[in-house]
């Protein structure tokens, strides 16, 4: 049987403070009617994924896209169609929302989004819209002293807030030090911290997550960590991004994008193929690899959550 294949444009409508996404509630006598959303919908044969989501902002919720940038597609098959969705975060907009067709909107902060029932396909959206745009690799740094000011520099001066701790020089109760200082410093200001490691550090340090190095992602058979605590991997090949997603991953790196000088032998991805790899892998993907904070829109626009790096943020 051909699947119906139906092309959707969502919002992530976020509220000036950044703290709210705005949610509306589906009909009960739709498919999935009773969960919660991200409004948008249909494309007509003519639009584009932003057109239609103006129009259907319009007639939904009676406001103006003044300033969107691309967030996430999402392929998903059901058992009788396969839906694209197109999703977009919307910074900028005039008008107060509100249900134009008799539909519940509600603005939910973010911590609360995991409390709402969504239809499947709407899952890794709910994960780009609490993820930021900037991952920070930490550098291998011995001194304990300039590795706190290294860090305490980026979360105060750079805003980042989502740290994975890379410490590959240190012994298992260095970097358990390492960790627990880390934690402090990212937990006093508001940032994530994922450890670069085995699962069975959380058991130890109070972590938001593991990131997994490539290896160790593709000889996992299911996901090793419970969904209140975040899970990524580094991934480089289509082949690893569909393993990310078969065991659950919240988010990934994908690298290189560029030749680096720690990798200057490994043939770079390019914005092409990284696109192409992107467009299929039905969760966040973080550009790594001679990336830049210059190199933030462009990210976006071939449909990234944004980049990661190393050297831009650890100076």
């Amino acid at each position: 049987m051909v699947k119906r294949r139906v092309h959707v444009a969502a919002a992530a409508i976020i509220s000036a403070d950044g703290r709210e996404v705005l949610l509306a509630r589906r009909p009960s006598n739709v498919d999935h009617g009773g969960l919660w959303e991200f409004p948008g919908g249909k494309l007509a044969p003519y639009e584009t994924g932003l057109e239609a989501l103006k129009r259907e902002l319009h007639e939904e919720l009676g406001v103006e896209i003044r300033r969107a940038q691309p967030l996430i597609r999402i392929h998903h098959e059901y058992s009788d169609k396969h839906i694209l969705l197109d999703v977009w975060q919307v910074h900028d907009f005039a008008g107060e929302p509100f249900g134009r067709e008799g539909q519940a909107v509600r603005w939910v902060p973010m911590s609360e989004l995991v409390n709402y029932p969504f239809p499947a396909a709407n899952l890794p959206i709910l994960r780009a819209v609490m993820l930021p745009t900037e991952f920070l690799i930490t550098g291998e740094e011995t001194d304990e002293g300039r590795f706190s000011e290294r860090l305490v520099r980026a979360l105060d001066e750079d805003g980042v807030r989502l740290v994975q701790l890379r410490a590959k020089s240190l012994d298992e109760a260095g970097f358990l030090r390492r960790a627990e200082q880390a934690l402090a410093l990212c937990q006093a200001r508001g940032a994530r911290l994922v450890l670069n490691g085995e699962p069975s550090l959380l058991e130890v340090v109070a972590a938001d997550g593991i990131h997994l190095t490539s290896d160790r992602l593709m000889s996992l058979k299911r996901r090793p960590l419970p969904e209140s605590k975040w899970l990524s991997a580094s991934t480089h090949d289509r082949r690893q991004l569909d393993q990310a997603r078969r065991i659950g991953c919240d988010f990934v790196t994908l690298s290189p994008l560029r030749t680096t000088p720690s990798h200057p032998k490994v043939a770079p991805i390019g914005w092409h193929d990284f696109q192409q790899l992107v467009e299929h892998a039905g969760m966040p993907v973080f550009a790594l690899g001679g990336m830049t904070r210059f190199d933030a829109h462009h990210a976006r626009a071939v449909g990234a959550q944004g980049i990661a790096s190393i050297r831009d943020f650890w100076k």
